[in-house]
């Protein structure tokens, strides 16, 4: 069997083939939820001022980037588990985040700084957001690469990396219940840098378990 031809039965299988990875990607997520969560509530928790921080725009807009991540990859990675399925005309749904956060630095930079840009961009949990997210995500990435693997993915390497982001996303949405620095500069550097270590592993190893 050719190329080709392989590639037109595994789309022709398509019909069932979709729904079936979207509840195994559900159900790896819905297992390891749990352990990511036992991990934040071990080893970090919800912020001692999260009342009062619910206040501040800024804490509110750090929800709205990683779920704006996280939202957009599992869809993209559902998208990609079909063998003829391209990434032209959804790698957008990913500028979502970015375009938030540059709104969100615009604004900041509007206001009258409460403290100087260096603190605002080092801040002061940049080591446990580069730690804690990837351990988060970890859980949560075994989960998707499960679902996935259901799939037929033709490029298993983009695959892994889409399981990475929304590994991440997730990951982060936890995090940044806990974390005191809402500054976008803050979110735009160290919580990118977290990610991108968690989409780099999706990349490495979902192309090897999600090769077909």
């Amino acid at each position: 069997m050719d190329t080709d031809q392989l590639i037109r039965t595994l789309a022709a299988d398509n019909a069932h083939r979709a729904p079936r990875v979207g509840a195994l990607l559900t159900t790896g997520l819905l297992v390891a939820a749990p352990l990511s969560i036992l991990i934040f509530a071990t080893f970090l928790g919800v912020r001692s001022d999260v009342m009062s921080a619910m206040h501040n725009p800024f804490f509110d807009m750090k929800f709205a980037v990683t779920l704006s991540l996280a939202i957009p990859a599992i869809i993209i990675s559902l998208h990609l588990s079909r063998p003829e399925a391209l990434m032209r005309g959804w790698g957008w749904l990913l500028l979502l985040p970015v375009g938030l956060l540059a709104v969100a630095i615009g604004s900041e930079a509007m206001m009258a700084p409460a403290m100087p840009m260096t603190m605002r961009l080092v801040g002061k949990n940049s080591r446990a957001c580069l730690s804690a997210i990837p351990a988060m995500s970890l859980p949560l990435l075994a989960g998707a690469l499960f679902g996935l693997r259901h799939g037929a993915p033709s490029r298993p390497a983009l695959a892994g990396a889409l399981a990475g982001l929304l590994s991440a996303g997730l990951a982060a949405t936890l995090y940044a219940s806990h974390c005191t620095d809402d500054s976008p500069l803050f979110v735009a550097t160290w919580y990118t840098i977290a990610t991108a270590v968690v989409t780099a592993i999706g990349a490495a190893v979902g192309s090897k378990v999600l090769r077909y």
